[in-house]
C-alpha cells in the first residue's frame, strides 16, 4: 500500500512493529492527577504541601510543552502580563490551571473553580492565564459532552467558511463554534478526514479496519489526539520497538549484521550533521542525499552486497519518514522540527482513527462534494465558488487544503497569494514505498504490485510451513495522484527552511487564513500538527474579529441573517438528495448508506408542487414568498416507508 506513514524518528533508525502491540496504560498518569487534585483542594495546606503541589504542576506543564518557569512566545505576544515582576506568579497560576483541566479532560473547567484554590490577590492573573489557555485551545477543547454543551445557542461573532474537513478544518470548526462564530465547512470528498482515512476490509459482519492515511499518534504526552481518545474512552495500543527484517527471499537478516549496519547508518547521519555545522550558510544549497553519498565514499562503508542492501533499506526508511527523496531534502534544515517532537509512546487507536474524525464532525455543519475552485477575498469579506458555480459568502475563510493542492493551483485566489506562500515545489510524495520508488509505484499496475508483495510474503512464511493465501481484498492508495491532496505530507527541500512553514501559516488581508500540517513549523507531517494548526487559526480568527470590531458600537445583528445563513445551508444540502418522492426529500451521511437504521434528515415542502425538475433547479433566494419547509430526523428505513 502507498500510504502517508506516521512521522518516524528521523535521526536514529528505530523500527516499530504494527503486529506486536499492547494496550497503552494511562493509569499512572491518572493517579498522579487524582492525588494532585485532592491535595490542591485542601484549604489549610502547609508550606511544604504547597511547594510540592507547585513542583508537581510545573512537571505536568512541562509534559504538555510549557516551560517550567517561563512564558511561551505566544504568551508574550498575547500580553498576559501587566508587569514583568508578575511572571513567576503568573507561571504558577498557569501551571495550576493546566493541571486542573488535565485531571479531567472530559469536563469543562470554569474560572470560578480556579478561584476556589487560588488567592483573590491573583484574580487578574487567573483571568489572564485562563483566557489565554482557553482561546489557544490548551484547555476546554475536544469532543466530550461537557465541551459540546458550551457551544452558544446564538452566534455573536461573524461567519467563517472552512475549506476542508480534515483534522485541521474540524479542529478549527469546533473551536470557532464554541467562540460563537457561524461556521460552514466545505469538503471536496464524500467523506470527512482528508488524509486521515480508515477503510473497512473484508465482508459485512466480518471485517477489519485499516488506516490508509495518517495512522499513528506519535508521542502521547501533550498530544491533543490523546486527549480526544481519553474523552471518548478509546483504548490506545502502544507500538513496540522490535521489528525483524527479512531479505526479499524470506531469509531473516542476521542480527549482528543488522546491528552493525544500523550503527553505520547512524554514524553517517552524525557526520552529515557535523558537515552541516562546518559548512554554515554555504551548505544551504546542499541536499542530505548528496552529503550522505559523499560520506559513504569517504569512509568506504557497506562494502559487501548484503551490507549495501541493508544500508539502502535504512536510507529508504529515512525517505519514508521525511516524505521525500534524500536528494531533495535540505541538509541544513531537514530535521529542524526534531527538538519539538512529543514525548511518550507512539500508539495506534483501537478501531481506527475514523473514531476521532466521526466525533469531531458531530454538531459541525459540513457540505460534502464541494470542491472549491476560487476564493475571492478582501477587507469586506470573502466569496467562494465551488464546482458547479455555487457561490458561498462569509466574513472570513480558513483554507486547510494540503500544500500539494496549493502548489498545483487547484484553487484560484483573487487577488493572487503573495509569492512567498508558494514554496517547496515538487511532488510531496512518500509511503511505505519510499523515495523514487514511490513515484514509480504510482504508475505501476496494482496487479503487478500485489504479485510482488505476495512473492515476498510467501518467501518469508513458506519455509515455516505456512501458506500465504490470496487476499480477500486489496487496496492500493495513490495519494500522489489524488487531486485533493497531490501527495502525502510536507518536507523541507533544498533551498527552503523551517521558516517556510511560518510563511504558509500567515494570514492575508485579515480575511484569509491557512491551517494544516504544512503550516505547523514545530509539528509538520503529523496528525497532531494538523489538529494544533486548526486550534491556532481559530484563535487567530477570534482575535482578528475582536480587533476589527473593538472600536465599533454596532447594534446586534438581526436574527433574520442567522436564519438565512442556516436556510442557505439546508437548501444546498437538499440540492442532491439521497431519496426524493414528491414533496419529500431525504439525505444522510454517505458513510452509513448501507445501514437502514442510520438516521438522516427529511425535508417536507408545503405550498408548492415539487417535481424532479424543480428539485434539480432549487436556488438560494432572499425572497419572502418561498414555500415552507418542515424538517424531521428519520432513519433510512422510515424514510423508505414514507415513500411507499
Amino acid at each position: 500500500m502507498n500510504t502517508p506513514p506516521p512521522a518516524a524518528e528521523r535521526r536514529r533508525s528505530q523500527r516499530a512493529s504494527a503486529l506486536k502491540t499492547r494496550t497503552y496504560d494511562e493509569s499512572a498518569l491518572d493517579d498522579l492527577f487524582e492525588d494532585h487534585l485532592k491535595s490542591s483542594r485542601k484549604r489549610n495546606r502547609t508550606l511544604e504541601e504547597r511547594q510540592k503541589e507547585t513542583k508537581t504542576e510545573a512537571m505536568i506543564a512541562l509534559s504538555l510543552g510549557f516551560p517550567i518557569d517561563a512564558l511561551l512566545d505566544s504568551e508574550l505576544a498575547a500580553g498576559v502580563l501587566s508587569s514583568p515582576g508578575e511572571q513567576n506568579d503568573y507561571v504558577v497560576v498557569r501551571n495550576h490551571i493546566l493541571a486542573r483541566w488535565r485531571a479531567n479532560v472530559r469536563s469543562w473547567l470554569f474560572k470560578s473553580q480556579i478561584r476556589e484554590t487560588v488567592h483573590s490577590d491573583y484574580d487578574h492573573l487567573i483571568s489572564a492565564a485562563y483566557d489565554f489557555l482557553s482561546d489557544q485551545g490548551y484547555i476546554n477543547f475536544g469532543v466530550s459532552h461537557a465541551i459540546r454543551s458550551h457551544f452558544p445557542d446564538e452566534h455573536e461573532c461573524g461567519s467563517v467558511i472552512i475549506v476542508g474537513a480534515g483534522l485541521a478544518g474540524l479542529a478549527a470548526a469546533r473551536q470557532l463554534l464554541g467562540f460563537g462564530f457561524k461556521v460552514l465547512v466545505l469538503e471536496g470528498r464524500n467523506r470527512p478526514g482528508g488524509r486521515v482515512y480508515t477503510s473497512k476490509i473484508g465482508k459485512i459482519g466480518n471485517f477489519a479496519v485499516v488506516d490508509l492515511g495518517g495512522s499513528v499518534i506519535t508521542g502521547i504526552h501533550a498530544n491533543p489526539l490523546g486527549v480526544l481518545a481519553r474523552q471518548l474512552g478509546i483504548p490506545l495500543h502502544k507500538i513496540r520497538d522490535s521489528c525483524p527484517l527479512y531479505w526479499p527471499n524470506g531469509r531473516v537478516v542476521d542480527e549482528k549484521l543488522d546491528t552493525e549496519v544500523n550503527s553505520v547508518f547512524n554514524k553517517l547521519l552524525e557526520k552529515a550533521t557535523e558537515a552541516r555545522k562546518a559548512l554554515g550558510e554555504s551548505g544551504e544549497g546542499i541536499s542530505l542525499g548528496s552529503a550522505i553519498e559523499k560520506l559513504q565514499k569517504l569512509y568506504s562503508v557497506a562494502r559487501s552486497e548484503d551490507e549495501r542492501e541493508l544500508l539502502d533499506w535504512h536510507l529508504a526508511n529515512l525517505e519514508y519518514a521525511n516524505a521525500g527523496c534524500l536528494s531533495d531534502l535540505s541538509l541544513a534544515h531537514w530535521d529542524q522540527d526534531d527538538p519539538f517532537e512529543m514525548d511518550g509512546d507512539h500508539c495506534f487507536l483501537a478501531g481506527g482513527n475514523w473514531r476521532l474524525i466521526n466525533a469531531l464532525c458531530e454538531d459541525v455543519p459540513i457540505l460534502y462534494r464541494k470542491k472549491v475552485t476560487r476564493i475571492q477575498y478582501g477587507d469586506s469579506g470573502v466569496e467562494m465558488v465551488v464546482a458547479g458555480g455555487q457561490v458561498f459568502r462569509a466574513d472570513m475563510v480558513l483554507c486547510t487544503v494540503p500544500l500539494g493542492v496549493l502548489k498545483n493551483e487547484s484553487i484560484k485566489f483573487d487577488p493572487e497569494l503573495p509569492s512567498q506562500k508558494l514554496v517547496s515545489g515538487g511532488a510531496l510524495l512518500t509511503a511505505l514505498v519510499a523515495g523514487k520508488a514511490a513515484l514509480t509505484f504510482e504508475l505501476t499496475d496494482p496487479v503487478a504490485l500485489l504479485h510482488n508483495v505476495l512473492g515476498v510474503l510467501r518467501g518469508i512464511y513458506r519455509p515455516r510451513g505456512i501458506e500465504v493465501p490470496d487476499p480477500i481484498q486489496t487496496i492500493c492508495t495513490k495519494w500522489g495522484g489524488d487531486p485533493l491532496c497531490h501527495g502525502s505530507y510536507s518536507h523541507i527541500r533544498v533551498g527552503s527552511s523551517g521558516g517556510d512553514y511560518d510563511i504558509l501559516a500567515e494570514s492575508v488581508s485579515g480575511s484569509l487564513f491557512f491551517a494544516g500540517e504544512a503550516t505547523n513549523r514545530h509539528y509538520p507531517a503529523t496528525m497532531h500538527g494538523a489538529f494544533l494548526s486548526g486550534l491556532r487559526e481559530a484563535s487567530r480568527i477570534l482575535h482578528t474579529w475582536q480587533s476589527r470590531n473593538s472600536d465599533k458600537n454596532e447594534p446586534k445583528k438581526p436574527l433574520q441573517k442567522s436564519l438565512r445563513f442556516c436556510s442557505e445551508i439546508l437548501t444546498d444540502l437538499f440540492r442532491e438528495p439521497d431519496l426524493a418522492f414528491g414533496n419529500f426529500l431525504f439525505i444522510s451521511d454517505p458513510s452509513t448508506a448501507d445501514d437502514p437504521k442510520a438516521t438522516g434528515l427529511m425535508s417536507i415542502e408545503f405550498g408548492k408542487n415539487v417535481n424532479q425538475d424543480t428539485v434539480q433547479s432549487l436556488q438560494l433566494s432572499d425572497r419572502c414568498d418561498q414555500p415552507l419547509h418542515l424538517y424531521v430526523i428519520l432513519s433510512r428505513e422510515q424514510a423508505l416507508q414514507v415513500g411507499l
